[in-house]
């Protein structure tokens, strides 16, 4: 019996999604009776190869999608939502006259932003450059931090924020400071750029809580490397996961300051709920404790607030750094175990065992004597609920979102030694009266969907087949849809398609 299911009354439960029109002219509501559990496929485009569609943005004034197209070209295409069932490609908007290459977009009412990564300079400062939805004019260009990978505006729209990855060079010799940006719309886009200099100082308390900082570190703020924000529904707060560092940092709009660095902390992979498969040449699936951490490490990041207490939701993928001159990445079966710790080291180095598993090789030797006394891994393999001001769990899926892919028929055994379903995207939408989570799974092709009215109780609503890779993910309430439906939107970055998905009527 899975820990946290759903009874079969409520898997049928329905809704009535009630949302304020803002064309109404009587303010009058658009209510829409949809089932939702009931999301189905109604629509899909293909605007390319690989990477062709990693990032969309809606825009409800033009009725027009802008998805990220870096499969060989550096565009944004724009599809024509009128009827979501039959999309159709408008137009490119061609960014290579701003040098820079387009990782993320995101728009408010006729104004299109997107965040370029120079390709003149990697290393160097980014671009946000802001466009017209409706003739695709140029409203502004404004310099940010090193390598923005996330952009988004805040619901008020009067903020535009990006996360600044910062990568280092391939031989690891630039590594720029990572940064978070804020942009004040109504200013004349006056920004203001961030970094993490200041909490350096507080290292050894955020390494007690599992934050952490590369060996290779030139710095901590060069160490540092954002990659997505949430901000809070009345435009307050924002949250920005640290993939590598393994946490989040909390930033206050109002006085454009960070107030806080959240370690996370690690997961115990050595119990019967939090079980996984951690061998892609055991011949199966099975989903087993192991003497096993894992640092979360979350990649995208949503938010909601539950009687006036705020959550941030997040997506915990794991990543490795990976260069020329720096990896921290090895299998399990070429590094040196602790004897007394693991007197069973020969067995488990068995490719069926744990020996394929990719660990963090830079973590684990807790007396530092040369070998490991802990075994940590990337990633949690789940979703995680925490508390918004605090930064402390509510809840974690535990191995929900692999067992649901396997039930589901799309779990990838190859990806057992590595990061399992591979969590990437999660997106909050209210629905009616309840809150609702869509998980994006990278490796298995699949979005999840929850009931996450309860945040120390979710409760599992619905599986779905997306295209190969879902990278982004992006709800439209029935009152902003071209169709008055409520609608999700897929992009998937292994194929270049983008399909839409809308539950059933009642």
């Amino acid at each position: 019996m899975r820990n946290f299911g759903i009874s079969l009354l409520a898997a049928l439960f329905i809704l009535t999604s009630c949302e304020n029109d803002k064309g109404n002219e009587n303010n009058q509501e658009t209510e829409v009776n949809e089932n939702v559990a009931s999301f189905k496929e109604i629509g899909s485009i293909t605007i390319g190869g690989e990477a062709a569609a990693e990032i969309s943005a809606y825009d409800e004034t033009t009725k027009r999608l802008f998805t990220v197209n870096n499969s060989g070209t550096n565009q944004i295409d724009v599809i024509d939502l009128t009827d979501p069932t039959n999309p159709v490609k408008l137009a490119s908007i061609s960014l290579t006259t701003y040098n820079g290459a387009s990782n993320s977009v995101a728009v408010y009412e006729g104004k299109l932003a997107v965040a370029l990564e120079s390709t003149v300079n990697k290393q160097g400062n980014g671009k946000v450059v802001v466009f017209n939805t409706s003739d695709y004019s140029l409203i502004k260009e404004i310099t940010v931090g090193a390598l923005p990978d996330m952009i988004t505006f805040s619901p008020d729209g009067k903020f535009i924020m990006t996360a600044n990855e910062g990568e280092p060079n391939a031989d690891y010799t630039v590594d720029p400071d990572g940064s978070v940006s804020i942009i004040e719309v109504n200013k004349d886009y006056a920004v203001t750029t961030l970094n993490f200099a200041g909490f350096a100082s507080e290292l050894t308390t955020l390494k007690t809580k599992g934050f952490r900082v590369s060996k290779k570190a030139s710095s901590f703020a060069a160490d540092i490397e954002p990659e997505y924000i949430t901000i809070s529904a009345d435009s307050k707060t924002a949250w920005v996961t640290l993939q590598e560092n393994n946490g989040v940092a909390k930033v206050d709009l109002a006085s454009k300051k960070i107030t806080s660095l959240f370690g996370l902390g690690y997961k115990d992979f050595n119990t019967a709920e939090n079980g996984i498969d951690v061998s892609d040449k055991d011949g199966a699936i099975a989903f087993n404790p192991w003497k096993l951490k894992g640092l979360f490490m979350p990649d995208a990041i949503a938010s909601y607030t539950v009687s006036g207490t705020p959550y941030f939701i997040t997506a915990n993928e794991g990543d490795a750094r990976e260069y020329d001159g720096y990896a921290d990445i090895a299998r399990l079966k070429n590094l040196t175990l602790d004897a007394t710790v693991f007197p069973n080291a020969a067995t488990l180095k068995a490719d069926a065992s744990m020996g394929r598993l990719n660990l963090i090789s830079t973590e684990g030797d807790t007396d530092t004597d040369g070998d490991l006394d802990e075994l940590i891994s990337f990633g949690a393999r789940s979703f995680t609920i925490w508390n918004g001001n605090t930064g402390s769990l509510v809840f974690d899926s535990k191995n929900d979102l692999d067992k649901r892919s396997n039930d589901f028929g799309t779990y990838d055994d190859n990806r057992s030694d590595d990061k399992g379903s591979e969590p990437e995207a999660v997106v909050v939408a209210k629905m009616g009266n309840k809150n609702i989570l869509f998980v994006g799974l990278e490796r298995t092709d699949t979005v999840i969907v929850y009931d996450i009215t309860n945040p120390s109780a979710p409760q599992y609503l619905q599986s779905i087949k997306t295209g190969d890779a879902p990278e982004g993910l992006l709800f439209v309430p029935a009152s902003k849809s071209p169709n008055k439906r409520s609608l999700l939107v897929v992009s998937s970055e292994g194929d270049g398609k983008v399909k839409f998905f809308q539950p059933d009527l009642l």
